[in-house]
């Protein structure tokens, strides 16, 4: 059955307009999980535009499912994913002038130091997932650098339409097949809805979506417990 991971940036970005410290990114992580959230994901970026670094060590003391840190290949993040120890971590590229995540990593260009960066990861027994788009190429140097996990970028496949959709869509079907087949475990994110989440989770073997933008913009007119309960009934009920 696919799981769901909640993403919890938003409610820092909000914080963060002002500087202040409400609303708290952590005490919202236990009302994801009280909507039945599997895990929460978090994204620590360099330029702390949202997440802070109290924010992930409090998390992982208080939540009672898995924490996904989401993070750049740097020296900064490896020490701080050391000290941390999340349940995993899965790697993404960053630049400073995006709005959120653009496009998968590039494990094929980056293999070499991202080798070495996966080994002292799982050595601190962190496991370890890539964010990269849905190619074969990519899915084959993710298990050649040794990842146990891969997340497929799902953001084109969210703003298609119509037959480009549905090729975009067959594409992350393939992608998780070869995936599996050569043992790595399959997560898909980035766009997702309450109007196209069901056919992504409704593909075989497919492990656990992480959802964040969608179910905090719902959580403003409901509440984020039943917006978290109401995706995770969406991705349940196949």
């Amino acid at each position: 059955m696919t799981t769901l991971g909640v993403n919890i940036d938003h409610i820092a970005n909000v914080r963060q307009a002002r500087k202040t410290v409400e609303p708290d990114p952590v005490q919202f992580a236990f009302l994801a999980e009280l909507g039945g959230a599997d895990s929460i994901t978090v994204h620590l970026r360099e330029d702390r535009r949202h997440i802070q670094d109290r924010d992930v060590f409090l998390l992982k003391d208080t939540i009672k499912t898995q924490l996904n840190l989401e993070m750049a290949a740097t020296d900064e993040m490896l020490g701080i994913s050391k000290k941390l120890l999340p349940d995993y971590v899965t790697l993404v590229p960053e630049k400073r002038e995006e709005v959120t995540t653009e496009g998968g990593l590039d494990v094929k260009k980056n293999e070499k130091n991202l080798k070495n960066f996966v080994k002292i990861l799982k050595n601190s027994n962190i496991k370890v997932s890539a964010f990269i788009d849905p190619e074969s190429n990519q899915i084959n140097y993710s298990k050649e650098v040794g990842f146990d996990f891969i997340e497929l970028h799902t953001g084109r496949y969210a703003d298609l339409k119509g037959d480009a959709q549905y090729e975009e869509l067959q594409k992350i079907i393939e992608s998780t097949y070869l995936a599996n087949d050569i043992g790595l475990v399959v997560n898909a994110g980035h766009g997702l809805n309450y109007q196209n989440v069901k056919k992504i989770a409704s593909i075989n073997n497919m492990n656990e979506l992480n959802i964040g933008h969608s179910i905090v913009a719902r959580a403003l007119a409901v509440g984020l417990e039943k917006s978290v309960r109401q995706m995770k009934s969406l991705i349940t009920s196949n």
